[in-house]
């Protein structure tokens, strides 16, 4: 517990010290956001697909051609790593759901892991939400008690990021051999990212993996 609070220390000073350059107008903040996720994309020769390839993919990425979604309307680029075994969660329904994540502020480099729940401090206290789909739409909150990212951030909120893939992934549990949860990879700008980047403007990169919880 003493690592965990120490680990959330340091991203709240990380981005206390983000907070405190208010030198720059909101324009230029937004241009180096773009010019970090640009840096990403060339560095790690990301190759962007439209919505449209996408769904004549059957709503896929080639994770051999590195290939990353991206959504016009919201600025979130996702690669599908694996679609996972289960179900997607149907209209109407709400269902607890677990995640394991690395968040990485990609203004300070992709190797920079700002916090995450893979590694064994932490391996056993994945992120739970309660998720619902409405009509397509998903909502989610995250549990108090069980959620690095409401200790670090302080809301129970989900970013909207993190609710981008549920349209396209399976919930579902490992009971077969063979079974893999589904797992993603996202760019996710300020605008859909979690409090402090919203606040700060910078853009995150997450590895996420999405588990239908009991």
């Amino acid at each position: 517990m003493r690592k965990l609070i120490f680990s959330i220390l340091c991203v709240v000073c990380v981005a206390s010290f983000m907070a405190c350059n208010d030198t720059e107008t909101y324009a230029e903040q937004k241009e180096k956001e773009r010019s970090a996720i640009n840096k990403y994309i060339a560095d790690s020769a990301v190759n962007v697909i439209s919505e449209a390839k996408f769904f004549a993919q059957d709503s896929t990425t080639d994770v051999s051609k590195n290939e990353f979604v991206l959504f016009e309307s919201s600025g979130v680029y996702m690669q599908i790593i694996r679609k996972g075994c289960g179900e997607k969660l149907k209209d109407g329904e709400t269902a607890t759901v677990l995640c394991r994540f690395t968040e990485r502020n990609l203004k300070k480099g992709a190797d920079s892991i700002q916090l995450t729940n893979e590694n064994l401090t932490y391996s056993s206290i994945p992120e739970k939400m309660s998720v619902k789909n409405t009509s397509g739409t998903f909502s989610a909150s995250f549990e108090k008690g069980a959620s690095i990212m409401y200790y670090a951030y302080g809301s129970t909120s989900v970013p909207s990021g993190w609710l981008t893939p549920l349209t396209y992934i399976n919930l579902g549990r490992l009971v077969n051999d063979g079974d893999e949860i589904a797992k993603v990879r996202l760019i996710v700008p300020h605008t859909q990212g979690q409090a402090y980047a919203s606040q700060n403007v910078y853009p995150c990169l997450y590895d996420i993996t999405y588990e239908r919880g009991r």
